[in-house]
């Protein structure tokens, strides 16, 4: 049996930033510090942070006055923002820019008079943050079936968005049919699927031509994560979403089974993909190969109030 390993995989520029932010509030501030949500969805970056003292809150109602607290790379609603300087928190942000600009948009179209249809999963972390810049003017829509039925204010003055993390294909089947049912859709300035989502998406396409079984690192609640799962599924292959190795069943390795593809969504670190390798040896694999995949050079600046901490 053969591995093979995806490229690119695992994290992407906002994950590194939003880690590296992490990192460095620790290292001038020491613990504890609070992070509202996971800094990133991964157990193992959050497990592995919060063994250091990094407390993880859902709401800022358990931050104590005055504290540093980080926002995860998901992106907030203004509301949190605003709460967060009532409180005088110490609130540094590691909301990932691509995030950030979607936020923009909502802002921008919002206030042109448009209706907005946010394509996204209602409850995620991200779209929670982009509904709280203009819940007035945002319908969510999650499928297909939901892109029938939804009926905006004004069909005329019209846009979608998208949450950063979603399926390509899933989105543009869903975008036809809010083309049909409204012709004077607008599309976003820019694609809002990142880079990152794209290029792993692509990546896993090419892995589930030559494997059987495709292998994603990743936490449940990582939507990009669950996208590649859905993406190498379309392409014919059995895919399993992994927290990492331990989690790897034998019974899915038949005979039949000539190559096995390794990939890792956006938050998953490449450690994970490494104790998978050596996982997928003891079970009898003898080659490792890596594909050729696009070459990711994109960094994001870090936020100007890391260097007011003290």
């Amino acid at each position: 049996m053969k591995i093979l390993l995806a490229s690119p995989r695992g994290f992407c520029a906002g994950v590194d930033r939003a880690i590296e932010i992490v990192e460095r509030v620790l290292a001038a501030h020491g613990a504890p510090i609070y992070v509202r949500k996971e800094i990133v969805h991964n157990r193992h970056v959050v497990e592995g942070f919060r063994s250091r003292g990094v407390i993880f809150v859902d709401t800022l109602d358990e931050v104590p006055d005055g504290s540093v607290v980080v926002f995860s790379a998901h992106g907030i609603a203004p509301s949190v923002r605003e709460e967060a300087e009532r409180r005088d928190l110490r609130a540094i942000d590691a909301t990932c820019p691509l995030v950030t600009k979607v936020h923009m948009e909502v802002r921008r179209f919002a206030s042109e008079g448009f209706d907005i249809i946010l394509i996204g999963h209602e409850g995620h972390d991200e779209v929670t943050g982009t509904l709280g810049e203009a819940p007035d003017s945002i319908l969510l829509v999650g499928s297909v079936e939901e892109a029938e039925l939804v009926e905006p204010r004004n069909p005329e003055r019209l846009v979608y968005l998208t949450q950063t993390t979603l399926s390509i294909d899933e989105t543009r089947e869903i975008v036809e049919v809010l083309r049909r049912r409204f012709p004077a859709l607008q599309a976003p300035p820019k694609d809002d699927i990142c880079y990152a989502t794209q290029n792993r998406q692509d990546a896993v396409k090419e892995l589930a031509r030559q494997a059987e079984v495709v292998l994603v690192l990743g936490s449940a609640n990582s939507s990009n994560s669950l996208r590649l799962c859905e993406v190498a599924e379309r392409c014919g292959a059995k895919a399993y979403r992994i927290d990492n190795a331990s989690e790897i069943r034998t019974e899915w390795f038949g005979p039949h089974v000539k190559c096995v593809g390794v990939t890792a969504g956006a938050s998953s670190p490449e450690i994970l993909v490494q104790q998978t390798v050596e996982r997928l040896r003891e079970l009898g694999a003898s080659t490792v190969e890596e594909l050729q995949g696009r070459e990711e050079s994109i960094r994001f600046a870090l936020p100007p109030e890391l260097a007011r901490l003290s």
